[in-house]
This record gives structure tokens, C-alpha cells and sequence, in this order.
């Protein structure tokens, strides 16, 4: 009955969500020219062969993908894949891959004739999910052709499994689809086992296995020579409200440090200019990169409003607050720093990777501040002792590179699997 209520519901609201996604293009979170995905119009052929099927929400989801991929492409060269994603910026960096014998296409919404449609074209003869991605539609309909399925790096946060609690038949006969759930902590172990999950497997946090951000080695060097030896300290992912309280971090911080430069990356690049406006408005000398602007002696914060280039900018500083912890977003990745060789600070608000960070806070890699003033005070403490921070880097690093080893396993499985499908 909640299977039929739900098929219905979503095709009533298909004019809805027409809307809704429209409003999103406008804004520039969806591709207009590719709308036709998004209710399961391919835009590319499906390719011969045995067809693994990937499917991650956002940019870090994508990494752990990504991971994945690379290590499948190397098992069989008669394999294709296929990648859908739901985010205009997770597509940008399956892109920039330029992986062979791979599709990306824009996940269909989670109604049952998108559903239907996407699935009749790519009959894909395996499927993994990452980490929380719970569509009814795409996983009843996926049961139902019995396509055999996996969901690594599986989370369960506590206020998920609050919510899924109310509905147990539904989230049980989700979770028993997969063939097995790999768990990103034993946390997400407990919650899911108590939900009905079976086949629970951990082989640790996908996230560990994944290749350092790319650089370019001309920004690099562009950079390196306009900061000259000016001490440097990054604030990345930031969300609203965290740029001001970096900038007000920053300012303090230069009557220690007055040579003192900060690279501020917000997470969402197209919030720049609004983010230049109000930091200049606060008397802020500020370089916009998306601008051209370069870096000058009297340059303060470099705003670095672009996409694609965390990687060089986190090899260019061995200190870096992680955003979206002095709010409630909940943190981000702190690997992406770590496997780089920075010493990490965070706001308080991690749930969002609250293993990994109570992993690098047990070998004191990393450092937890409550609030701006601590933050301040922090990063005032790291940049007086060299020693200290490049100590907190190297830890950071060691528990990354001991950590590696959960893609083998799913790779294995996945192989498994998908022999047992295409015989």
C-alpha cells in the first residue's frame, strides 16, 4: 500500500517538481540543456556489455565513486559505467576525469515513469549506492528487474534513524534490496542493523581510499610567487555566515601576524560575488579570483570563488579550517586536507563525518574549536609553532595511509556479483 501511495503521490506532484527544478536552473544548481535526465531521457546510448550503474548525491559522495571507478576500470576492459549524480557540481567533476568507458548522466527524480524510463534504457546489470541515498522509487523499481545492488560507505546519522524508525516496513524492505551494505562506522552498523539491515559488512570508510584532489602545477607556482613568504592560513567549504567570522578571525590575527594572508574557498562558488560585496563593505582588502584579481601586498583574503581547484590550493598551506562546522551544516571532508599534509581545525558542528573526525582527534591530528574566539586563538597558537603544526600534518597523513584498504573488498564483491548477473 505505501508502495502504491508513494508511486502515486510522485506522479501527482510531477508538475511540482517541473517547477521546482526550473526554479533551480534559474539559479544555476541544475543544467537547462540536460532537464530531459532528470526524468529519465538518456542523453547517450547504453553501451554493449555488462554495465556497473554508480550513484552518488553530491561532490563527496563523487570522490568515494570516483575511488571505485578507478579501481574497476583496471579488473575487466569489456566493463562500462555508468555514473548519475544530482548536483550540477558533481557533474562538473565527473567531467573533469575524462574516465574511458564511463557515462555520467544526471539522476532521474524519484518518480515511477522517470524511474521506469531511466531504467528500460540503461538495464544496468549492477548498481551501487553511496552512503545514504534512500530513493524508494529507484530502489523498488531496481529489486523488482532484480538488478543486484550495494550500498558502501552507508550512513545512518542519528537523526535519519529517528525518522526512518516511524516508517520500519518501508526502510526494511529498502535496506534488504542489497545484496550487502558496506558501513562507513560502527555507529552507522548499529543504527541500520536496527532498522532490519542484513548483510552488513565493515571494511572501514571508503572515503580513506580516495586519490589526492588534482593540482595545477602553473597555479602553483602563479600563486607561490605573489604570496612570496607571506604566512598563509585557508579557510575552506565555508557557508553563509562563516565568511564574515573568518574575516573577523583574519583581522585579529594580523595584529599578531601582519604579513598574514588568507585563502577563503566557500563552498559554493557562485556565492562569490555576494561574498566579495559584503566582505569589502566590511573594509576587507580582498582579491576575487573569479575576477582575475591578483594577489597584491595589501590583499588580505584571496577569494578563491572557483571549482576545481581545492587540490592546488591545499598543497600551497599546511593549515586549513574546515567550513561548515561553525554552523550547523555539519563539516566536511577533512581527508581531502589531511592526505595533503595540513594540520586541520573545525568548528564544534561534525556530524557529518563524525568517525573520521574523532579518529583524527584520538591521535591529535586535528584541533576542535567551539566558537570565532577559540578559533582565533588556535590558529594564533598553530602559526607560532612550526613544529606543532607540521606534528599535527604528519599525524593527519599517517592515519589516512593506515586507513586505506575498503575498495579492494567492494571491488571483489562488485566483481562477484556482476559475473553472477551476466553469466
Amino acid at each position: 500500500m505505501i508502495h502504491g501511495c508513494y508511486s502515486l503521490t510522485s506522479i501527482l506532484l510531477t508538475p511540482a517538481i517541473r517547477f521546482w527544478l526550473a526554479r533551480r536552473a534559474r539559479r544555476g544548481k541544475e543544467n537547462p540543456e540536460r532537464m530531459g535526465e532528470r526524468f529519465g531521457h538518456a542523453s547517450a546510448t547504453r553501451p554493449p556489455g555488462p554495465l556497473i550503474w554508480l550513484h552518488a548525491a553530491s561532490v563527496g559522495e563523487t570522490q568515494s565513486v570516483l575511488t571505485l571507478v578507478h579501481a574497476l576500470l583496471a579488473q575487466d576492459p569489456a566493463i562500462h559505467f555508468l555514473i548519475t549524480t544530482g548536483t550540477v557540481t558533481s557533474a562538473a567533476l565527473v567531467a573533469q576525469q575524462s574516465l574511458p568507458r564511463c557515462i555520467h548522466q544526471f539522476v532521474p527524480v524519484d518518480t515511477y515513469p522517470a524511474v521506469r524510463r531511466f531504467l528500460r534504457h540503461w538495464k544496468p546489470d549492477l548498481a551501487l549506492w553511496v552512503e545514504s541515498e534512500f530513493w524508494p522509487q529507484l530502489l523498488w523499481q531496481a529489486q523488482a528487474r532484480r538488478i543486484p545492488m550495494l550500498l558502501i560507505n552507508a550512513r545512518m546519522s542519528p537523526r535519519s534513524f529517528a525518522g526512518w524508525k516511524k516508517w520500519p516496513r518501508t526502510i526494511r524492505s529498502l535496506l534488504n534490496g542489497f545484496a550487502g551494505i558496506y558501513v562507513g562506522s560502527m555507529e552507522d552498523a548499529q543504527h541500520l542493523g536496527a532498522l532490519g539491515a542484513k548483510n552488513l559488512h565493515d571494511v572501514g570508510n571508503l572515503k580513506y581510499d580516495a586519490s589526492p584532489l588534482p593540482m595545477d602545477n602553473a597555479l602553483i607556482a602563479e600563486l607561490s610567487t605573489a604570496i612570496a613568504d607571506r604566512p598563509l592560513w585557508i579557510a575552506a567549504s565555508t557557508h553563509a555566515n562563516e565568511e564574515q567570522m573568518v574575516a573577523e578571525v583574519h583581522a585579529e590575527l594580523r595584529q599578531q601576524f601582519p604579513k598574514l594572508l588568507c585563502i577563503l574557498i566557500p563552498r559554493h562558488a557562485t556565492r562569490g560575488d555576494a561574498i566579495a560585496a559584503d566582505l569589502r563593505q566590511r573594509g576587507t582588502e580582498l582579491a576575487q579570483r573569479s575576477k582575475g584579481e591578483l594577489i597584491s601586498k595589501r590583499t588580505h583574503i584571496y577569494l578563491a570563488d572557483t571549482m576545481g581547484e581545492l587540490g592546488s590550493f591545499y598543497r600551497m598551506a599546511d593549515l586549513v579550517f574546515i567550513g561548515g562546522s561553525l554552523v550547523a551544516v555539519g563539516g566536511h571532508n577533512p581527508l581531502e586536507p589531511a592526505r595533503l599534509g595540513t594540520a586541520l581545525v573545525s568548528g564544534p558542528h561534525i556530524h557529518n563525518f563524525s568517525a573520521i573526525m574523532q579518529h583524527l582527534l584520538q591521535q591529535d591530528a586535528m584541533r576542535i574549536v567551539q566558537h570565532k574566539a577559540e578559533l582565533t586563538a588556535t590558529l594564533s597558537t598553530l602559526l607560532n609553532d612550526d613544529g606543532m603544526r607540521l606534528s599535527m600534518a604528519e599525524r593527519a597523513l599517517a592515519i589516512v595511509q593506515s586507513a586505506r584498504g575498503a575498495s579492494e573488498q567492494i571491488v571483489q564483491h562488485s566483481l562477484a556479483l556482476l559475473t553472477g548477473k551476466t553469466r
